[in-house]
């Protein structure tokens, strides 16, 4: 079996999309603008929320604000949605807020998801973003710094990544975190950058799945 026949048996394993306008739209404007390293985290980051949130026993859940949110977390961090002095956490809840709204969302619902995705980057992602915050800040915790890979299935994870792989993810995230801090000195891509985040990325025990 070829690498890509690999990849399509793996993902049809896994869970589908939402059916949704929002979701498709999401996934178009991520797929046209963002990296293939940068879209398969993203689609990853769905699938490991989706997998704590079974692990943790946390709900209700919205899975399609989850799966938006998921989709266009990091959206901000690549031309032309980089904001040079807004934390791109902020200025890609702020953009998925309006792709939101052209689906038709409310703007209590448009606020969720907007505060979903600045919650991934929170000290505080409950407070934040709710349960949705709270699922994407683990999920992204998982995929860039590692954290609790023990938690999910090794054959979860395998599929995941065997349908997502991680092409130049650390290297590529690295350089984009730098470069915010540089810009953004008091946002909270400076403080992971602070933090080490680098050498996080190289040393994720998914990197060796």
């Amino acid at each position: 079996m070829s690498g890509s026949d690999s990849r399509a048996a793996a993902s049809r394993d896994l869970p589908a999309p939402p059916d949704t306008a929002a979701a498709r739209a999401a996934l178009a404007v991520a797929t046209e603008h963002l990296t293939p390293s940068l879209l398969n985290h993203s689609i990853r980051s769905w699938h490991w929320a989706l997998g704590f949130a079974e692990r943790d026993g946390v709900g209700p859940v919205d899975e399609e604000l989850l799966y938006v949110g998921a989709v266009l977390h990091d959206l901000a961090l690549v031309e032309p949605f980089d904001a040079h002095r807004t934390p791109f956490e902020h200025a890609g809840g702020a953009v998925a807020s309006v792709l939101a709204a052209g689906a038709g969302w409310d703007a209590g619902r448009r606020a969720h998801l907007a505060a979903a995705i600045v919650a991934h980057m929170s000290p505080d992602p409950v407070a934040e973003g709710g349960v949705e915050g709270r699922l994407l800040d683990v999920a992204t915790a998982l995929d860039i710094a590692g954290a609790r890979p023990d938690d999910l299935p090794h054959a979860y994870r395998a599929a995941v990544l065997a349908a997502y792989p991680r092409l130049d993810l650390a290297r590529e995230f690295a350089d984009l975190a730098a470069d915010q801090a540089v810009r953004k000195p008091a946002s909270q891509a400076a403080r992971i950058v602070h933090g080490g985040v680098a050498a996080k990325l190289a040393a994720n025990p998914l990197e060796r799945i």
